[in-house]
């Protein structure tokens, strides 16, 4: 059975993810931890819980959902994964963190890239790759059908959806992500957004104001 653990991190508020199941292998979603406190939250409930970090999964590669990218890498020797269609974002980094006052010193090589469709496995657990651009092009959200739940980043949240004034973001292409890949879920499906608190794929079909 997979276990979530919740954190919240950096001045974004970005929710990072950390899932494990009994082997005691997991995996972390969006490594959001920038300072000295946030990184040793991360590397104290990993220790506490004798858990083994064996991959590091990235929703998309904006600046506020990989700072602690580099510091899972340094600390884990675990290196991201995310979708090919993301790399872009990563060439403008520091440039971007600069602006919001972060200092972007080293921006790991990904382990490798992300497939729609594709299963990512840990211990005796899998995620499904969700390809969900509209956000930002290569945003993916993971989908585990037994327990029936979906990590989904920036692309939907709780009453809201991501915003597309973003380079590379696309209203109508985000709205077919949603369509024809999340609100085809189960409806009791438990939505674990990338900032805020979670919803069901249920509730966002008959309430959510912004999806047309």
């Amino acid at each position: 059975m997979i276990n979530i653990e919740k954190f919240v991190f950096n001045s974004f508020m970005v929710n990072t993810w950390l899932l494990y199941d009994e082997t005691g292998e997991c995996v972390i979603i969006d490594a959001a931890c920038y300072d000295p406190e946030e990184q040793e939250a991360v590397n104290t409930f990993i220790t506490a819980k004798k858990l083994r970090l064996v991959r590091n999964l990235d929703t998309h590669c904006h600046i506020d959902h990989v700072l602690g990218n580099a510091f899972i890498a340094q600390t884990f020797g675990i290196y991201p994964e995310y979708h090919e269609n993301s790399t872009f974002l990563l060439h403008i980094l520091k440039e971007i963190g600069s602006s919001f006052g972060y200092s972007i010193e080293r921006i790991p090589q990904p382990k490798r890239f992300l497939a729609d469709g594709e299963k990512v496995q840990w211990g005796n657990s899998s995620l499904k790759v969700l390809f969900t651009p509209g956000h930002a092009d290569g945003s993916v959200c993971f989908y585990n059908e037994n327990q029936e739940f979906v990590i989904t980043g920036d692309v939907l949240f709780r009453d809201t959806i991501g915003r597309t004034d973003l380079p590379s973001g696309n209203f109508d292409q985000l709205m077919t992500s949603i369509k024809t890949k999340l609100f085809t879920l189960p409806p009791d499906t438990v939505v674990y957004p990338g900032h805020g608190p979670e919803t069901t794929i249920g509730y966002e079909r008959e309430n959510n104001m912004f999806i047309r």
